[in-house]
């Protein structure tokens, strides 16, 4: 994981040069945001499964760069007033705490469209419809039956009481989604049929939905320091979450339930899919 951030850091700074007009300070934002910081899970997805099918590092990366584009600019606009309205990301100030909310507005805006410029650039694939393969699944994960239509869920859910499917339904979109399609993006890569990414798809859908639970688990008993952003703010609004609706032992014990299905969907696999086995167990040990 650490590695894999350290190639994402790379390739933003390649990726955003700071330019010497007035848009220097659009890209500082965009620097500021996407540059150290994060768990970088979403890009060591993409490369893990590319890598089990032997896909160049380079292709990999810049998929893996763009799909944290759309991440980043997501907890921007998420991170704004009118949104969660919250002023420490990753152990510094947010974007628009940093750079006010226009620019951060604009830089969020940018790294969407970038994302998906990279994706159709010539340099990350030869082919083009696996080009256009990828950005439909980017689009299709991170627009409104994904990640965005998640996030109107999840500003709904502060007026509108959830059951726990609507809860699972919620987090499938808003969380699930990139999760799910960094590794159908990375299979992508490698040329995979439908019939060979079962396993991989199952994996994605019980890992999302494991980071999630073990996600309200860390807002509710976590420390604020160690996670680098504000906890506790679920429970403040009055939403429902996992932890809400489970409670806090049934909650772990589907999160380990969902971890170890998710490892056992890889079972094609033989010790080079250790990683992605390795991710999904990480995903309820992390404290941040």
């Amino acid at each position: 994981m650490a590695e894999i951030a350290e190639v994402i850091d790379r390739r933003f700074d390649q990726f955003l040069p700071i330019p010497a007009d007035a848009r220097a300070n659009l890209y500082a934002c965009m620097r500021h945001a996407a540059i150290g910081g994060g768990k970088r899970l979403r890009p060591l997805l993409v490369c893990a499964v590319a890598d089990l099918h032997a896909v160049s590092r380079e292709a990999s990366e810049r998929v893996a760069a763009a799909v944290e584009a759309i991440h980043v600019y997501s907890l921007v606009h998420d991170d704004l007033p009118a949104m969660d309205d919250d002023d420490l990301r990753h152990g510094k100030p947010t974007a628009h705490k940093a750079f006010g909310e226009a620019t951060a507005i604009l830089a969020g805006d940018c790294l969407h469209a970038l994302a998906f410029e990279w994706l159709a650039d010539h340099d990350t694939h030869p082919d083009p419809s696996v080009r256009a393969e990828l950005v439909l699944a980017l689009a299709r994960a991170s627009g409104p039956i994904g990640m965005a239509g998640g996030q109107a869920l999840d500003l709904a859910a502060e007026r509108v009481p959830m059951d726990l499917n609507g809860v699972t339904r919620l987090q499938q979109m808003k969380t699930g989604a990139l999760i799910a399609v960094a590794v159908e993006m990375g299979a992508t890569l490698a040329r995979l049929p439908e019939q060979g990414r079962t396993g991989l798809r199952g994996y994605a859908h019980d890992l999302g939905l494991a980071f999630q639970i073990a996600d309200d688990l860390l807002d509710a008993e976590g420390d604020e320091d160690t996670a680098g952003k504000r906890l506790r703010k679920d429970a403040g609004a009055g939403k429902a979450t996992f932890l809400s609706l489970l409670g806090p032992e049934r909650a772990r014990e589907q999160c380990r339930m969902l971890t170890e299905q998710a490892v056992q969907h890889l079972h094609a696999y033989g010790a080079e899919a250790d990683l992605l086995r390795a991710l999904a167990r990480y995903v309820v040990e992390r404290d941040r």
